[in-house]
């Protein structure tokens, strides 16, 4: 059984973009858009099921591929693929989307849900994009987590300069 971590500390991530709100969300929710960028440097994503709205869910596999992610994955004890489930609890298009998934992957660390916020606005002629993540159950895990979202918001950012 997950525990939920209500009290916990959270972290802010924001990017901006020279884009429209609605390509932004797009990336978001889309399982092209999805692919496109999530997961870390190092990972591929793939979507296996979509259900855009509040208690829906969204299903992927995320693979570890580049030989250092392989490498530490092997050596942390991890599978080298993770089928992952995260619940929408907030779906607001095109601005605001909200959801939970099971941290059910740290060897020796009983499963917890970990909430995260998304706020996409329009401000000054770019989009102002806020990521808002519940912090891990230790500061390493924590650390990990803020460096696997600012490596994937790094892959967001280059799909949106493409031109996508």
């Amino acid at each position: 059984m997950a525990r939920t971590r209500p009290d916990s500390r959270e972290v802010r991530l924001e990017r901006s973009f020279d884009a429209t709100v609605e390509e932004v969300w797009e990336l978001w929710t889309t399982p092209e858009g999805i692919e496109a960028w999530w997961g870390p440097e190092g990972f591929d994503v793939k979507v296996r099921a979509l259900d855009l709205r509040p208690d829906g869910e969204m299903a992927y596999v995320m693979t570890a591929t580049a030989p250092d992610q392989v490498d530490f994955m092997r050596k942390a004890g991890m599978p080298l693929a993770t089928d992952a489930r995260l619940t929408f609890t907030e779906v607001d298009p095109p601005r605001r989307l909200a959801y939970s998934h099971l941290a059910d992957f740290i060897p020796g660390v009983e499963p917890y849900r970990v909430a995260t916020e998304v706020e996409i606005a329009a401000t000054g002629g770019r989009v102002l994009m806020t990521v808002t993540i519940q912090a891990m159950h230790d500061e390493v895990w924590t650390d990990r987590a803020v460096k696997g979202w600012e490596s994937q918001l790094g892959k967001l950012t280059q799909v949106l300069a493409s031109g996508r």
